[in-house]
């Protein structure tokens, strides 16, 4: 019910924008989205220092408030958090990060945009001083999101491990890797993980999360192959049958000019 509600509403958005003589709406579609970024590291993978992580964490919150997502419908969690008085993000703790969805999401009820950016194992992804497994994650959006349309996009190595426990009928699941496979771009002169960099470089020109994580997957596979890397990481899309439908209705805001700089370093 909650789909068809959203679906009926993201409908009558792009009618009032396509009417003549009116002012193009202020709020779209994702304006009642809850969203987080999670930067679950701050160590390349040789073990050094890295700012990868917070970078990307930093750089896509803003980059989904220019696709129309509400800053104040936003919170950010760093493994470091006083290294950045800016965005003041909260700890990168899992209790902690439970328990701001679930209170966020109380206030912006439409749906829900969570995004990971770590490093990875088979088992989980690393948040701040622990591993988050599958179920962990699955539990935290099972009670803070429900049956609302979410995205869910965990960026790390091995991060495929993720989608069959993510899955459902309401959820898209985007992973920068299948189950058995690296990611790439987490050392410690990487401005961002390729896939991170892959997700800004495509997101002003994409016009729903369907495109932005097609568009994601080709960037991420031609960096790879011109850098010679192997095995390929080959991030992994699943989205939910009752969702499907609804996320070309969705849509994100665009860039309106060439001003926008490609992410990719």
């Amino acid at each position: 019910m909650r789909l068809a509600a959203v679906a009926a509403a993201a409908a009558a958005w792009l009618i009032f924008l396509a009417a003549p003589g009116l002012a193009l709406a202020e709020d779209g579609p994702f304006a009642d989205w809850a969203a987080i970024f999670v930067a679950g590291d701050w160590r390349g993978h040789n073990g050094g220092p890295s700012e990868a992580f917070d970078n990307a964490r930093r750089d896509l919150a803003k980059a989904f408030v220019d696709a129309g997502f509400k800053s104040q419908n936003i919170r950010q969690f760093s493994v470091r958090p006083e290294a950045d008085a800016t965005t003041a993000p909260f700890p990168s703790d899992l209790d902690v990060i439970r328990a701001a969805l679930n209170r966020l999401t109380l206030e912006a009820r439409g749906g829900c945009l969570v995004y990971f950016t770590s490093h990875g194992s088979p088992e989980g992804a690393v948040v701040g001083q622990a591993l988050m497994p599958p179920r962990y994650a699955r539990q935290m959006l099972d009670e803070a999101c429900g049956d609302r349309p979410t995205v869910a996009v965990i960026s790390a190595c091995f991060s495929g491990v993720f989608v069959p426990e993510l899955a459902g009928p309401n959820r898209m699941v985007v992973t920068a890797a299948r189950r058995d496979r690296s990611s790439f771009g987490c050392g410690e002169s990487d401005r961002y993980p390729y896939f991170d960099a892959c997700v800004l470089e495509s997101l002003p020109q994409s016009p729903d999360f369907t495109a932005l994580a097609r568009e994601a997957q080709g960037c991420v596979a031609r960096r790879e192959k011109e850098e010679g890397l192997s095995p390929a990481s080959e991030p992994q899309v699943a989205i939910g049958g009752e969702l499907r439908p609804v996320l070309p209705l969705l849509a994100l805001r665009r860039a309106g000019g060439p001003q926008q700089a490609s992410a990719v370093p």
